[in-house]
């Protein structure tokens, strides 16, 4: 489980395929991982990933086919930068919302404005995840926590503060990019719980 406050941006050393996977080996500067061993989860551009290897500035994880085909990951190439956040420990403050490492699947940015020292992004998500997008509800952006701003249709928006452009790969996003994306916790299991009562409602006619 993560919070989505990114605690450093990371970088790709190295990428290796192996069977049809891929091992990546990501290079770090600020984190804190003497508590961190082999096994332990990590939060990489919003995917949960198990750390095989760990050795001075460095971790090494497996992507699997699975994870390479339903998030970003299988673009990363040496050299990109990537989020990274450490699993939450009991007693860690919970200064975003809780995150899974879990993506719902791939979004993609489709306008970039300029709102005071902000930036204004308008996302638009898999058609099927938008039931789970409410105005002044939570998402995972990339494993960035934000707060959903407007929501039509599918599309919602978001304000990317200028220490969230500095601190995380949020800032160098280009309209086109393609980010992953993690819905809210809550909203996911409020629509499964209310499922057997809406699907009870008889229709009701349009006018």
């Amino acid at each position: 489980m993560f919070t989505g406050i990114v605690q450093d941006v990371g970088r790709v050393l190295s990428r290796e395929l192996r069977g049809g996977d891929v091992r990546l080996t990501i290079g770090y500067g600020q984190l804190d991982f003497s508590g961190t061993r082999v096994g332990d989860s990590l939060c990489v551009q919003g995917c949960c990933l198990t750390a095989v290897e760990l050795e001075g500035k460095t971790f090494t994880a497996d992507v699997s086919r699975e994870t390479l085909a339903l998030t970003t990951l299988g673009d990363l190439v040496p050299g990109a930068p990537v989020n990274l956040e450490p699993a939450l420990r009991a007693g860690d403050p919970l200064g975003g919302h809780l995150v899974s490492g879990h993506v719902d699947g791939v979004a993609r940015v489709t306008a970039m404005q300029g709102e005071a020292r902000s930036q204004r992004l308008t996302i638009e998500a898999p058609a099927g995840l938008a039931r789970y997008l409410a105005p002044k509800g939570s998402v995972a952006i990339d494993g960035v926590s934000l707060t959903i701003n407007s929501v039509e249709g599918a599309s919602f928006g978001v304000n990317i503060i200028p220490h969230t452009q500095s601190a995380t790969t949020l800032g160098r996003l280009v309209v086109g990019a393609r980010v992953n994306l993690e819905v809210d916790q809550l909203a996911r299991y409020i629509y499964r719980l209310m499922l057997p009562y809406t699907a009870s409602q008889p229709d009701v006619e349009k006018p």
